[in-house]
């Protein structure tokens, strides 16, 4: 067990070899550079590929080409490098390849800021690329956290035969705190599918291109089926003094962790407040955000966006009354607005 003063990039990082990760292919942006930084150190070290590609595009490629032969492989951006991803995630997705996909959010749209942001919520959880597909979404609080996820998204990519994303955000990534990171992980799992030269045995045909419209629609019937056990099986949260909330704040990534903070000064004054944190953010936790918002009057979304996620909450709770605080371009949102925005819901001035 490696215990170290790490920032969360480099969390991710460590902890992503000692999960297995052989082949990283990427392209430097804020703020997620140090990620790269310590792949390339790290990996040739174990054995692995690293490698900067010329473009964001020529990495998802590269990720395709290195998961279809089988290997254990990531790659990671930012804001505009995730956008220019979409297409190939949208390929891996339908080719059925695991990879892991790490966006360090930053501020947008366009080239926005380095600062970090929520924003790329609906990127990440409606599919952002083309077609009728979804890939699960794993968002950290903490650098721990950060790490502890890697695992449970190269185990899920592998799994599943699908992209899994890590959404991180820019202090996440940047903040430096203490990270234990468990033993590496050892033997390698079963790839019956894999496209790795087929002499003494049947070819192997790896695609995403169907002709005929019925096959296609088999396909994606096949894939509908694999969401579908997914969102049974894979849904994550954290709940935090939900038993007698009479306000409950939905929050995920860092600002949970600040609502955390704002919870614990509010519960100081003797107001009751407790906080709901999905960790996946799709599969969505609907169910468990229904049983613990039972008792409450009212939820509280905090996100650094315009209210993405505010939609998943509202469609999860139809009947409750739900209202939104949020920050936008890079703003950090802090403890002491959630707790002014909670003491004006208790007052009523807010429906």
């Amino acid at each position: 067990m490696l215990e170290a003063l790490m920032k969360g990039n480099e969390a991710l990082a460590e902890a992503a070899v000692r999960a297995g990760c052989r082949y990283y292919f990427g392209y430097p942006i804020t703020p997620q550079t140090e990620l790269m930084e310590y792949l390339a150190r790290r990996l040739p070290e174990v054995g692995g590929t690293f490698l900067q590609a010329e473009s964001e595009v020529a990495a998802v490629n590269m990720v395709y080409g290195a998961a279809g032969a089988g290997g254990s492989v990531m790659t990671s951006s930012s804001g505009p490098g995730i956008s220019l991803k979409q297409e190939g995630i949208s390929f891996l997705a339908s080719a059925e390849l695991p990879c892991v996909i790490v966006n360090v959010m930053r501020g947008g749209p366009g080239l926005g800021t380095i600062q970090p942001s929520q924003g790329d919520y609906f990127q990440a959880t409606r599919g952002g690329g083309h077609g009728d597909y979804r890939v699960p979404v794993l968002a950290p609080a903490s650098g721990q956290e950060t790490a502890d996820l890697v695992y449970k998204a190269f185990d899920m990519a592998q799994r599943y035969r699908t992209p899994v994303i890590l959404l991180s955000d820019g202090v996440t990534g940047q903040m430096m705190e203490p990270v234990r990171l468990p033993e590496e992980k050892t033997g390698a799992s079963l790839k019956p599918w894999i496209t790795d030269g087929c002499s003494g045995r049947q070819r192997r045909v790896v695609k995403t291109l169907y002709l005929d419209p019925i096959q296609l629609e088999a396909h994606n019937l096949h894939l509908q089926a694999k969401y579908s056990q997914i969102s049974e099986k894979e849904a994550l949260f954290e709940g935090y003094l939900l038993g007698d909330a009479q306000v409950v704040i939905v929050a995920f990534g860092i600002c949970a962790r600040i609502a955390q903070t704002a919870v614990d000064n509010l519960r100081e004054q003797g107001l009751r407040v407790g906080l709901f944190r999905p960790v996946t953010l799709w599969p969505f936790p609907e169910q468990f955000l229904k049983d613990a918002v039972q008792k409450a009057d009212h939820v509280l979304t905090v996100e650094m966006n315009a209210g993405q996620m505010l939609q998943d909450v509202r469609l999860s709770l139809p009947s409750k009354d739900i209202s939104f605080y949020g920050r936008m371009g890079g703003v950090l949102v802090s403890a002491l607005e959630i707790g002014a925005e909670v003491k004006r819901i208790i007052k009523g001035t807010v429906k």
